[in-house]
């Protein structure tokens, strides 16, 4: 049976995400924990993420909110969720060498 879609705090319907968009989001978060590790001196073993994982982000986004209709805020806010589940233990470092390959290919 269907369930009636859920609603984020800016009532846009939450949209079931494809697994490539789920990537996405999750890589743009761990980005941005990166980036602001590496501001305090931490995350060295990585290349540097603050303006590629940026941009990374920003085209994800743009393509999140083309392919599925989310707002602004509701990809933010998914990106937000993202980051403090990857905030917790060794989760983002587990995360992060998949998506160092997938903004090495994204060509950024």
């Amino acid at each position: 049976m269907a369930q009636a879609p859920s609603h984020t705090s800016d009532t846009a319907p939450q949209v079931k995400l494809s697994l490539q968009q789920n990537a996405a989001v999750r890589c743009s978060a761990a980005f941005a924990l990166g980036a602001g590790l590496q501001k305090v001196g931490k995350g060295k073993d990585w290349p540097p993420l603050a303006e590629r994982g940026r941009e990374f982000f920003v085209r994800a986004s743009a393509q999140l909110m083309d392919e599925t209709g989310m707002s602004r805020d509701a990809v933010g806010n998914l990106v937000q969720r993202k980051a403090s589940e990857l905030a917790e233990g060794d989760k983002l470092d587990r995360t992060m060498p998949a998506c160092l390959l997938m903004l090495d290919s994204s060509g950024l």
